[in-house]
């Protein structure tokens, strides 16, 4: 069985965590193409690449150092138990070992690799492009896992969905936080009944965004491009709590404030209320106006025979956990990633190359992904009408 060939579009911010992702899952996907509209920065994530797998392949600890941000790639690595009950339990026979390829081809067009031999793509670039590359490569045949969020609206997911459906090709959204090893405990939980009657569900995320962050990118806090705090730094945990809400959300009340950040468009601060269909609630409170610099991000998950509150920097640390006859976790100690970005792109790129290996839907399908997306819209729409908006 040989490794499967992957391209990754789009060389920023986020990218390093798609690379270190590659690397870490080097026995069954090779990094074949890199592409930025920005040559020196595709040259710098293939470079990147190269090393971190060199180090990788040596055994030696240390770190790609450069000019672009790319120098605190980790070597980190998620634990198996992370991955899905499906992943654990089918995974591909060990590939025999084959030469790696040279270094990452360059391309600034990534319409070159729509008809290339690659088996699949990883979108990485800003929000308002992920919806006409991924369509652009599913037409072509190409199997797409794409950066959160998806889309910019319903009617663009919805697309992608049943084009990804046409083609016979697989489509995954990364919410690499659902991959956290104390969310998937958590998630656990939720589906064996510990709690009980699960009554709310809270999401918090408190971060800092100044304004280098919003000058760095000029599509930043822009709403064709960006879609705002709520979509973009919150979406995440968001996602989380209406996975862990467990149950379909029928209406939404929302409030967004734009405080401190004049120069942009969008919403720097969003509070939500959330109700499913059951009565469930969800609270979430979103920010990027933290002073000085990023606080926590948590998830609390509330009912009648349990009680579990996940923080730290990416929702990675279990705060709180108590059942019946239950008073702690082993995960409750575990240290902080290094960023607010975690380690779960590693996982999250095995269970979509295990989905295609397998023929399954990744675990965090379009379908999954779609999810969020209009649970944010809604909260969008929401605040603008300053009412109670019911979802379909």
């Amino acid at each position: 069985m040989k490794r499967l060939r992957a391209a990754l579009i789009g060389c920023g911010r986020i990218s390093k965590k798609h690379i270190e992702a590659f690397v870490s899952n080097k026995d069954l996907v090779d990094l074949v193409a890199v592409c930025d509209i920005v040559p020196e920065k595709a040259h710098e994530a293939a470079e990147a690449y190269q090393k971190l797998r060199e180090v990788e392949m040596n055994g030696r600890e240390k770190q790609t150092r450069d000019s672009t941000d790319y120098s605190d790639l980790p070597l980190s690595r998620q634990p198996v138990s992370s991955l899905s009950p499906t992943s654990r339990e089918s995974s591909p026979d060990p590939i025999p070992h084959t030469p790696y390829p040279a270094k990452p081809e360059v391309v600034t067009d990534y319409r070159r690799l729509c008809d290339s031999d690659i088996d699949f793509v990883s979108i990485a670039t800003e929000s308002g492009k992920h919806y006409q590359i991924s369509m652009d490569f599913l037409k072509a045949g190409k199997h797409v896992l794409v950066e959160k969020p998806m889309a910019m609206n319903l009617e663009q997911a919805d697309h992608m969905i049943e084009q990804a459906d046409k083609s016979r090709v697989k489509l995954g959204v990364v919410l690499q936080n659902r991959f956290n090893p104390p969310i998937v405990e958590l998630r656990k939980k939720v589906e064996d009944g510990s709690f009980g009657r699960i009554f709310n569900v809270t999401a918090r995320i408190l971060w800092n965004r100044n304004e280098a962050y919003y000058k760095q990118a000029s599509w930043r806090g822009t709403w064709e491009s960006d879609g705002g705090a709520l979509l973009n730094q919150c979406s995440h945990n968001i996602d989380l709590l209406q996975w862990m809400l467990n149950d379909r959300i029928k209406s939404v009340y929302a409030v967004t404030k734009n405080f401190n950040h004049p120069y942009i468009e969008t919403e720097d601060f969003g509070a939500a209320i959330v109700e499913t269909e059951s009565g469930r609630i969800g609270i979430v409170e979103g920010t990027v106006n933290v002073f000085p610099k990023n606080l926590e991000e948590t998830l609390s998950v509330f009912g009648e025979k349990g009680t579990v509150v996940i923080g730290g920097v990416a929702v990675n640390r279990i705060q709180t956990w108590k059942f019946e006859g239950e008073e702690e976790h082993p995960l409750m100690h575990l240290p902080d990633p290094e960023t607010v970005y975690g380690n779960g792109h590693n996982t999250q790129i095995r269970d979509f190359v295990l989905a295609l290996f397998q023929d399954r839907n990744p675990s965090t399908s379009g379908e999954e992904g779609r999810k969020s997306l209009e649970a944010i819209l809604t909260m969008h729409k929401a605040s603008k009408t300053k009412t109670r908006v019911d979802l379909p």
